[in-house]
């Protein structure tokens, strides 16, 4: 099998997760609840039937899963959990009557409580029946078990429930070009072993040295005109920008760098590597799934490649209302052209996908207006599968084109290591009683690496930035505040083979169309069966193959919201966040909406994932029947202070989240954001932002052109500053 090796998944010779004997036995029963062996009568069964969630190693791997991207008090909890449910009173203290057995000791531990019965205590636990805790561990569980069990693959990259659900893995061949150099090979140092940096860098013209630490450990000691930290669509633009204008630059990245030619495309390996927490990111609440870039390239790497400029009506209020003159200038309407020439942006495409065809076809015959969705990609650019990677380069992310910019003017991207802090000074000459001086890094090895630098830009992202700026004694107020997620729900459609346009659900270009309507925009989301098992309602093992079924020709159209709300990031996964009422009305209005479209298009079977596992058919349906459906999906949204189902027994629809913005918004003045109009810090000389965070509002829209656009113009900003402060470029 083709690709990087951390991206060809395949099953383990040995696991660490720490979970014990007695512990993994309760995770086994729990896998088999969610995923057990189905018989029935009245058909014939197939192997798909009979496996079950404990199927070849599943739940090591879940246990590994959890291990790795939940949080530390997470992955407590659920052990817990565990072996509570490994004694006999703990089983009846999670569970109740539906542990008893007639025979002596009476009391039975989960995994000895027959199949049906604890399919009945995972309903109840999804209500939040016996304790609210339980809710909470219904989701942990399922999301990490149905997750595993449909993206697991052996070493050839397969996994045997593939074949049916209709779902087939790209068999994407590279070409000749893509088999040869690596873009970014010239300029990348990987810090996941350990490196003779010396080695590394010489001839490149940057200064290196090492010292020993209080421990007698030896550390690397950089310098550079300008340290980047985070190589996504704001750092990207920084890096390339301050590397063509003759400054030394040094990129820090925590994830790996994956060319075109490592990608697998595979679900489970690449949202491992490539996203933040491995794709199972949530807010503490778990109410909301977050999927952030965490590799080379950062979100511009997985995105779905929507290229929207920003709203005319943003540019305004930002401008007025904000008082940030930036957005009212030509010079802003400057850089966005240069951010959508450098992406090779365009706006066609003659061949639409499954769930876009859907999308249009619905609106028209409803009579809702439509808009194609400019993408960095070529108009015949039919990929389904970008949010693993572009396997052709394509798709233009920062790791196609200012990453590479950056790299063939002498940056260097230092992967597989972790900015700690920003490191500062007293300063002497300016107003601002700090500057900073550079940042201290650590490898995946413990090594400690200095950056010494005249100016540092942090890029982590909305979710990153405002963690490292607190970590290194940054005390503004809106620092890790007024962070928007942009919230998400989905309405789903079935279309049987012979029903509505032809292909697959995860077949095409992921979005090239758009309906925008009161506050909302509706557009279609790339789902892989994972992801789509993760999301999707459980309500009996059997329901989920039977929906799993389906997957192929289930299409997806998500609502989306300007929020209006905000929530908090202080500390690094430590994500707080609420949907206030106005957005959860407009967000139910756009929910609404799709069920609408896709009961226009044809489908003969829709829903949303609404925990009680809420659907309609469609077939004969009248007018009065089908708006009775649709009161049913509004009203679970909009229950007054239950609203998002934290009521016994009431259902719950989760939200997700693919676009953070504003946690270290722009200010006219300290009071109102964490960062001048210029992107540099208020508190620390010296010390920029050039992300996602420097928003001053929700953008209503996909946000990377806006995110580009801002960079580009905060990073020539810093390039005006080092050229005051007589920083030499280098020109050789």
């Amino acid at each position: 099998m083709e690709g990087h090796e951390m991206l060809r998944g395949g099953q383990k010779a040995c696991y660490n997760h720490g979970f014990s004997a007695a512990e993994m036995k309760s995770l086994a029963a729990l896998c088999d609840s969610f995923i057990p062996s189905v018989f029935a009568e009245e058909k014939d069964v197939d192997s798909f039937d009979l496996l079950s969630g404990s199927y070849n190693g599943v739940p090591d791997q879940v246990a590994d899963v959890m291990r790795c991207r939940v949080k530390p008090v997470g992955v407590c909890f659920a052990k817990w959990v565990l072996w509570l449910l490994s004694t006999r009173f703990g089983t009846w203290l999670l569970c109740g009557s539906a542990s008893f057995s007639p025979r002596f000791p009476y009391l039975q531990t989960f995994s000895q409580v027959s199949g049906s019965r604890r399919e009945r205590i995972l309903v109840d636990w999804s209500q939040g029946k016996r304790f609210t805790l339980l809710k909470f561990a219904f989701k942990l569980f399922k999301i990490c078990c149905c997750f595993t069990f449909y993206t697991l693959v052996d070493d050839n990259g397969k996994n045997p429930s593939w074949q049916f659900i209709g779902y087939t893995p790209p068999n994407f061949q590279p070409s000749e070009k893509s088999q040869g150099k690596k873009p970014l090979d010239n300029g990348v140092i990987d810090l996941s072993s350990d490196q003779d940096l010396a080695a590394q860098f010489k001839g490149r013209g940057f200064t290196v040295s090492s010292e020993a630490d209080s421990s007698g450990r030896s550390n690397w000691v950089l310098e550079c005109d300008a340290v980047v930290v985070g190589s996504g669509s704001g750092g990207g633009v920084a890096a390339g920008t301050l590397a063509q204008a003759g400054y030394r630059v040094i990129v820090v990245e925590k994830g790996n760098y994956y060319a075109r030619q490592d990608l697998s495309l595979l679900e489970g390996p690449s949202l491992q590597h490539m996203y933040d927490s491995g794709g199972i990111l949530s807010t503490n609440d778990l109410k909301i799934l977050i999927m952030a870039g965490s590799t080379v390239g950062g979100g511009s790497a997985i995105n779905w490649s929507a290229c929207i400029p920003t709203p005319p009506e943003k540019l305004t209020e930002w401008s007025q209302n904000y008082h940030l003159p930036l957005f009212a200038t030509e010079t802003y309407q400057t850089a966005m052209k240069t951010v959508c020439e450098r992406l090779g942006v365009n706006d066609r495409c003659p061949k639409h996908s499954f769930q876009n065809t859907i999308l249009r076809e619905g609106c028209s015959k409803l009579g809702f207006t439509v808009h194609s969705v400019p993408r960095n990609s070529t108009q015949d650019h039919f990929c389904g599968s970008c949010c693993y990677g572009c396997p052709t380069g394509n798709k233009k992310g920062t790791d196609e084109t200012w990453l590479v910019d950056a790299v063939n003017a002498g940056a260097i991207i230092l992967t597989g290591c972790k900015a700690d802090k920003v490191l500062t000074l007293p300063n002497k000459i300016g107003q601002k009683k700090n500057r900073a001086t550079g940042v201290s890094v650590y490898t995946r090895t413990g090594t400690q690496i200095i950056i010494q630098a005249s100016v540092t830009v942090a890029s982590c992202g909305a979710l990153q930035t405002p963690p490292l700026l607190r970590r290194s004694g940054l005390q503004n107020p809106n620092t890790g505040k007024n962070l928007r997620l942009h919230p998400v729900q989905m309405a789903w459609g079935y279309f049987p083979d012979g029903s509505g346009p032809a292909g697959k659900s995860y077949e095409g270009g992921i979005i090239t169309t758009m309906c925008k309507h009161s506050g909302t925009i509706n557009q279609t989301p790339a789902v892989g069966a994972g992801s789509f098992a993760a999301l999707i309602p459980w309500t009996s093992g059997a329901d989920m193959k039977s929906r799993m079924r389906k997957y192929s020709r289930t299409a997806h159209i998500f609502s989306l919201v300007g929020d209006q709300g905000s929530g908090t990031v202080m500390a690094e996964r430590e994500i707080e966040y609420r949907i206030c009422d106005g957005d959860r009305q407009k967000l139910t209005e756009g929910l609404a909406r799709a069920v609408r479209i896709l009961i226009a298009a044809g489908a003969t079977e829709v829903g949303t994932h609404r925990s009680d596992g809420l659907r309609f058919s469609t077939c004969g349906a009248s007018h009065e029947e089908i708006e009775e459906f649709i009161g049913k999906v509004a009203s679970c949204n909009t229950m007054g202070k239950h609203r998002e189902g934290n009521k016994i027994g009431q259902p719950w629809t989760p939200v997700c989240s693919a676009h953070q913005m504003g946690s270290c918004r722009m200010g006219q003045d300290p009071e109102a954001g964490a960062v001048d109009w210029k992107g540099e810090s208020w508190e620390v000389e010296g010390l920029f932002v050039c992300d996602g965070s420097l928003l001053p509002t929700s953008l209503g829209v996909n946000p990377m052109i806006t995110i580009q656009s801002i960079a580009l113009c905060v990073s020539r900003h810093i390039v005006q500053s080092l050229d005051r402060n007589s920083v030499p470029p280098n020109k050789d």
